[in-house]
């Protein structure tokens, strides 16, 4: 008669990954319902959106940072906002574009901005493009930039 003894890693798994997930949804519901609203503009337009992206810019170069801010915008309704955080935090991942994305999706509750537009004070630089693509963002809008927006695209 043999027995069966389980794989130690599956045992693990087991034990584990079940708690790490509910604690993880429990942490993202909690962060979700502790983020203070965002600042909306009075007038759903790109104007009023680019307008709330330079507020954020000019707030980064005030307190000593680089001239950057953006904002994510669902069905005319800003969902997340980012400003460069690169100098104050020694962060050279902290743009502005990329803080914007995350904070909506974690506002959202979703890694798919598939619906969301983008409204930048700059042109994405590469790494940006590339966190602009994973979130699926539909156009980003960029000052002096084309009035259609443009796609996200991955070999900038």
């Amino acid at each position: 008669m043999t027995s069966f003894i389980p794989d130690r890693r599956h045992l693990l798994s087991a034990l584990t990954l079940a708690p790490l997930a509910t604690l993880w949804r429990a942490s993202t519901a909690a962060a979700q319902s502790n983020l203070p609203p965002l600042e909306q503009p009075a007038a759903r337009t790109k104007a009023a959106y680019f307008a709330r992206a330079r507020a954020l810019r000019d707030q980064a170069v005030r307190e000593g940072d680089q001239a950057y801010g953006a904002v994510v915008v669902r069905d005319g309704v800003i969902v997340g906002e980012g400003r460069n955080y690169v100098v104050l935090h020694n962060d050279p991942t902290a743009h502005s574009e990329l803080l914007s994305v995350r904070d909506a999706a974690r506002r959202l509750g979703t890694r798919d901005l598939s619906d969301c537009d983008v409204y930048s004070t700059a042109v994405p630089c590469a790494m940006c493009q590339g966190a602009l693509y994973w979130g699926r963002i539909r156009r980003v809008y960029t000052e002096g930039g084309s009035e259609q927006g443009i796609a996200p695209r991955l070999g900038c």
